[in-house]
C-alpha cells in the first residue's frame, strides 16, 4: 500500500502519514456502503436531513480551531482565509437545511384528472427525486468550501444523496479530519451508515467515478484532470452526469471612459484581485482588456507599480508552484508579450502586456497563480472581436465610466454568451453563497453550462423528475399528497403558496 502523506506548504516537509492509498476494494465498498445508505437518508426526510446537514456544520464549528490549524498547515492559506472559509462552509450547510425546510425545490407539480382540449387528462403528479451516490473531488484551493465538507457535499446531502468524497492530496490530513467529523454528526443525527465516506489516491478517483453505485459527480479542478474523469463518465455502460469545473480566464474589460475616470482606482482593484490567494481562485481575472492611449497608460503604470510592491508568495503545493512558473516561461517567450512588472521574490507575483493584435496561443489558457496579462485593445470593434473569440468562463467584469450606455451594453451581449456570471464596476474574486448565485459557464469552464456549483440551485445537480400517474394516495411522497404539505406547489397550473391543500 501507498502513503498519503500530509506534507507542511511552507517547507516542504512531510509532517505524518495521513491515510493509505484506497485500493480498488476499498473504493468499491466505500461505494457500496453509500449505496446501502441511499434509502434510509432519503427516507429521513427533508427536515431529517436538514437536521444532519445542522449537526455537520455544529461539528465543524465546535473543532474549529484544529480544522483551521490543520488546513493551514496544509495550504498556507493563513488562518484568517481559512477562518472565513470554515465559516462559509458552516453556512453553506445551514443554508441548504433551511432549503430542505422550505421544500419548493422539489419542484412539486400536481395536475388533477379533468378534461382538456386535448381529451381526458389522468392524475399527474411530479416531483424531483434524489439520483443516488454521489462522488465528489476536493479541490486543492479551498480544502473546506470546495472539498469533503464543501458545497458539493452540502447539496448531495441535501438532496438525499449520500456522498463518497476523493480528497485531494494537498490536504490528505485536513480531508481526514473533516470525514471524521462529519461521519461523527451522521451518528449524532442517526443517519445511515455510509452517508458520507472518503478515499485516497489518483486510482481512487477513476475506480469512484467508475463505479456502477456512483450516479453523478462534482469536481473542481484541473481542465486535464476533469476532461479525464469526464472521459471516464461517459464511457460507462451506464453514462452519468459529471459535473466539472475545470479553469477560466475571467477577463475583465476596463473601458475608454473607466480607464479615464477611474484609473488609480480600478487598478489598485485588480491587483488585489487577481492575487489573492497568490492567485489560486478559480475567479481570478488573469485577463484585463485596457484601451490603448493615454488612459490606458496611466491604469498600466498604477498596475505596474502596485505589482512591484509586491513580495513572493507560497503556492499550494509544489505541482502548482512547477506548474506557475512554466506559466509565466510559456507567456514570456509568447510573441509580442513582455513582462510589465514583477514583484520581489520567490513565485512573486507577475504582470504582462500584449497587443490585442498577439493575443494568441498560450494567452487563451489560464495560469494559476498570481500572474496576469494586459491586453491593449485600440477601439471598441476589436475589443468586442477579441472578446466574442475567447473560450468559456466562471466571470466577465465590465468597468464602465459615467454615462456609457452604448459599449456597456454591446459589452453585455457578447459576455454573456462566454460568462455565466457578469460583474459590473467590481471585482469577481469572492462568490456569494445565495439563491441567485451561478457559479459555473460554458466549456472549458465546466462541463455542464446548466447547472451551478455554488448557491441553493447547486441542488438541482443531483436530483431528477419523477411523473406519477393515478397514483393511490398512499404510494405518493408527502410533497405530492393533497392534504397540504407546507411548501409551495403548482396545482392545476396555479402557484400555491405553502401551506394550502392540493383540491381538485
Amino acid at each position: 500500500m501507498t502513503a498519503v502523506t500530509s506534507v507542511d506548504a511552507r517547507t516542504g516537509e512531510v509532517v505524518t502519514t495521513a491515510a493509505q492509498e484506497s485500493t480498488a476494494e476499498e473504493t468499491a465498498a466505500a461505494c457500496e456502503r453509500a449505496a446501502a445508505a441511499f434509502p434510509g437518508l432519503e427516507a429521513m426526510g427533508r427536515h431529517g436531513r436538514a437536521g444532519l446537514l445542522r449537526a455537520m456544520a455544529g461539528a465543524l464549528e465546535e473543532a474549529r480551531e484544529r480544522v483551521v490549524a490543520v488546513a493551514d498547515r496544509e495550504t498556507a492559506l493563513g488562518e484568517q482565509r481559512l477562518n472565513g472559509e470554515l465559516t462559509r462552509t458552516c453556512f453553506q450547510l445551514g443554508l441548504f437545511a433551511e432549503v430542505l425546510d422550505e421544500g419548493s425545490y422539489v419542484e412539486a407539480t400536481i395536475d388533477h384528472a379533468g378534461p382538456t382540449p386535448m381529451g381526458p387528462r389522468p392524475d399527474l403528479r411530479r416531483m424531483l427525486v434524489p439520483l443516488g451516490p454521489v462522488g465528489v473531488f476536493g479541490a486543492s484551493n479551498f480544502p473546506l468550501a470546495f472539498s469533503v465538507p464543501g458545497g458539493d457535499t452540502a447539496s448531495a446531502l441535501a438532496a438525499g444523496c449520500p456522498v463518497v468524497a476523493k480528497a485531494h492530496p494537498s490536504h490528505p490530513a485536513t480531508s481526514q479530519l473533516c470525514l471524521e467529523l462529519l461521519d461523527a454528526a451522521v451518528r449524532e443525527a442517526r443517519a445511515p451508515e455510509g452517508t458520507i465516506g472518503l478515499v485516497h489516491g489518483a486510482r481512487a478517483g477513476t475506480d469512484l467515478t467508475g463505479h456502477p453505485a456512483i450516479r453523478a459527480v462534482g469536481f473542481t479542478g484541473s481542465y486535464r484532470g476533469g476532461r479525464a474523469l469526464f472521459d471516464v463518465a461517459n464511457a460507462r455502460p451506464d453514462p452519468i452526469p459529471f459535473y466539472a469545473e475545470m479553469g477560466s480566464l475571467n477577463p475583465l474589460v476596463v473601458t475608454p471612459e473607466a480607464a479615464a475616470g477611474r484609473a488609480a482606482e480600478i487598478a489598485e482593484g485588480y491587483v488585489a484581485s487577481f492575487t489573492l490567494g497568490a492567485g489560486q481562485f478559480c475567479t481570478k481575472p488573469g485577463l484585463a482588456f485596457v484601451p490603448a492611449g493615454e488612459a490606458g497608460e496611466r491604469f498600466r503604470a498604477e498596475t505596474a507599480r502596485r505589482v512591484r510592491d509586491l513580495g513572493g508568495t507560497v503556492l499550494l503545493n509544489a505541482g502548482i508552484a512547477e506548474g506557475f512558473r512554466d506559466g509565466v516561461g510559456r507567456l514570456t517567450g509568447q510573441r509580442g508579450v513582455a513582462v510589465l512588472a514583477a514583484g520581489d521574490g520567490p513565485l512573486a507575483p507577475v504582470l504582462f502586456t500584449v497587443r490585442a493584435q498577439d493575443f494568441a496561443g498560450p494567452l487563451l489558457e489560464e495560469c494559476f497563480g498570481p500572474a496576469g496579462v494586459l491586453v491593449e485593445y485600440d477601439g471598441p470593434e476589436a475589443l468586442l472581436e477579441i472578446l466574442s473569440g475567447l473560450p468559456g468562463n466562471l466571470t466577465a467584469t465590465v468597468h464602465t465610466g459615467e454615462g456609457e450606455t452604448d459599449l456597456p451594453a454591446r459589452l453585455a451581449a457578447v459576455l454573456r454568451e462566454r460568462a455565466g456570471r457578469l460583474v459590473w464596476n467590481g471585482f469577481p474574486t469572492g462568490v456569494a453563497v445565495s439563491h441567485a448565485m451561478h457559479h459555473g459557464g460554458p466549456f472549458p469552464a465546466t462541463s455542464n453550462p446548466l447547472h451551478t456549483s455554488v448557491g441553493t440551485t447547486a441542488i438541482r445537480r443531483f436530483l431528477r423528475p419523477v411523473t406519477w400517474q393515478d397514483a393511490p394516495e398512499a404510494l405518493l411522497p408527502p410533497e405530492l399528497r393533497d392534504a397540504g404539505p407546507g411548501i409551495p406547489r403548482r396545482v392545476d397550473g396555479v402557484l400555491v403558496p405553502g401551506g394550502g391543500p392540493a383540491g381538485t
